[in-house]
Formats: structure tokens, sequence, C-alpha cells
């Protein structure tokens, strides 16, 4: 008895399968800063998030209502977008 496996689009490391990495803030902020060479927030990151209608947890530790709310400069945004399409969330 034989199984057939099929291994195109599997990443192997030195025959081992290696898991995709998973999208998380701190991994999406990493990416992010391997690539374009600068840091993102992640307020941002929701930001970004809510424009594009990706789901968010709950965030139990909600700033004043007093303060401003920076808003994502245009090229941080572009780098965000790639990295959710790197991660394929959208």
């Amino acid at each position: 008895m034989s199984i057939k496996v099929d291994l195109d689009g599997i990443e192997l490391d030195q025959g081992r399968y290696v898991p995709p990495e998973k999208p998380t803030y701190k991994n999406i902020k990493q990416w992010i800063l391997d690539k374009y060479g600068f840091k993102v927030s992640t307020l941002y990151i929701a930001q970004i998030k809510d424009k594009v209608g990706l789901e968010k947890r709950k965030n139990y530790n909600p700033g004043s209502v007093e303060g401003k709310v920076p808003i994502c400069p245009p090229e941080k945004e572009e780098a965000i977008m790639d990295a959710f399409m790197h991660y394929n969330l959208i």
C-alpha cells in the first residue's frame, strides 16, 4: 500500500513542513519593518483593519476619549495593506 501526497505550495525546510506565520499584530509589524524599514503602530494596523472590514478582538485597554487619534499616513497604509496581502487577509 502506498500513499501519494502533493507537496506543491507547501514550504519545506530540510524536508520538514514549515507552518506559515500567523498574521498577528507583532508579525505584521515585524514584516513591515523588515520589508520597508519603518515601524507601524498597532493603532494604524487596527485603523486599516476597520477600513477594509477585517475583524478585530475587543480592546480591553481603551484610551481616554478626550485625546486626538492620529490618522495613518498613506505610505504606512500602503505597507499595512501589503502585509495584509502577504498574510492572505485580503
